[in-house]
């Protein structure tokens, strides 16, 4: 009896220990230091990590994992010569944190920046910022990508005429229920939104989130609730806040997230809701170097905003929490560092911990649970 008990009890650590702990994956620009996509073991209850592995890939800018953690793809931001830039599935191997590459297609369109994978794990839609064009690819039984079975062109252009002469799609994200993918375009000013297919793959356009012109919509993400969402303007350093109901997006807040008395450069990059819900941040680039932190009313989707919190760093283009929501990790592309902050979950607050992973041009911060 003693013995099961005490197996029971060693059972139990070795869960808890394991619970702690996840991969860290890091996408990167590899035109200066960095030759890929990087690996790390992330100890969540005490901010710690160790290097694990890495596999060479050109410019992996964003990370996509699948729903059974099996797989993980990257958008090679490219575009040479105008042949377009490519999409590339790797295998990932639980048990000692390796890549394996799988094969690459072409992503439909000039610098993809940005995929997901959709709920049913067979689609994987990429946002193709230059040539402004959004598409889908088939998902085979190996994990591997087949061709664009769905390639959508945007058109128009807005006010500014250095950003938003032509589309610039940035970011496609699908719904909770798999039944829409979202795709705010840079350079129309608008969230695109389509109906998903997710037997088919197919996707029809059903409506569109218009923004204040010159704004630069980026990144949309959404509340836990669903009930709100929240959209990172680059070009105005706002972000809008939207109550969702039945497919439609009502505003119902715009508020600046940069510091009062900013006047320099404005390029807004990121945004992440915290995992308990309570709190938005949002990343600022230019010469701000600066994550705006927001209180979340989770009644009305209202945003008050906290303060700003030097990354300490150049250029945080992504950041991210880890799975535990302990601790926000800032992906600085300019100064070839992540900083691991501490998040206080009372007050929102984020502490610096002292603790940098030392990578080339890290701009993509993803987990998967070990």
């Amino acid at each position: 009896m003693r013995k099961n008990i005490l197996l029971l009890l060693l059972l139990a650590a070795f869960l808890f220990t394991n619970a702690q702990k996840n991969y860290l994956l890091i996408g990167t620009y590899t035109t200066g230091k960095s030759e890929g996509i990087y690996v790390y073991h992330f100890d969540s209850k005490t901010g710690d990590f160790d290097p694990v592995s890495m596999i060479k890939t050109s410019n992996p800018s964003y990370l996509a994992i699948s729903p059974d953690e099996k797989f993980v793809y990257a958008a090679n931001e490219n575009a040479k010569n105008g042949s377009g830039g490519q999409v590339s599935a790797f295998a990932f191997n639980k048990a000692d944190g390796r890549l394996s590459f799988i094969n690459q297609q072409p992503s439909a369109g000039d610098d993809p920046c940005y995929v997901s994978v959709d709920k049913t794990n067979k689609w994987l839609a990429t946002a193709n910022y230059t040539s402004g064009t959004l598409s889908v690819l088939p998902i085979n039984k190996s994990g591997g990508l087949d061709s664009a079975s769905s390639v959508i062109q945007h058109n128009g252009y807005s006010v500014n005429t250095e950003r938003q002469t032509s589309p610039h799609v940035h970011c496609a994200i699908f719904s909770a229920d798999n039944k829409f993918l979202y795709a705010p375009d840079l350079g129309i000013d608008k969230v695109m939104i389509y109906s998903f297919n997710p037997r088919s793959g197919d996707l029809t356009e059903s409506g569109s989130i218009m923004t204040e012109a010159g704004a630069g919509p980026r990144h949309f993400t959404f509340h836990p609730n669903n009930k709100f969402a929240y959209l990172i303007e680059e070009l105005t350093g706002t972000v809008s806040a939207y109550r969702s109901v039945k497919g439609e997006f009502e505003l119902i807040q715009n508020v600046s997230a940069l510091p009062v008395d900013y006047m320099g450069s404005i390029g807004s990059a990121d945004i992440h809701v915290s995992p308990d819900g309570k709190f938005l941040y949002a990343s600022n680039r230019g010469e701000s170097n600066t994550i705006a932190i927001f209180k979340i009313n989770e009644k009305t989707g209202w945003l008050t905003p906290l303060g700003h919190q030097s990354t300490l760093g150049k250029t945080p283009r992504n950041f991210n929490f880890d799975p535990s929501g302990n601790f926000l990790l800032a992906a600085n592309q300019n100064s070839d560092e992540i900083v691991v902050f501490k998040v206080d979950k009372k007050t929102g607050l984020l502490l610096d911990t002292g603790k940098r992973i030392k990578v080339g041009n890290p701009v993509c911060v993803k987990w998967i649970k070990m």
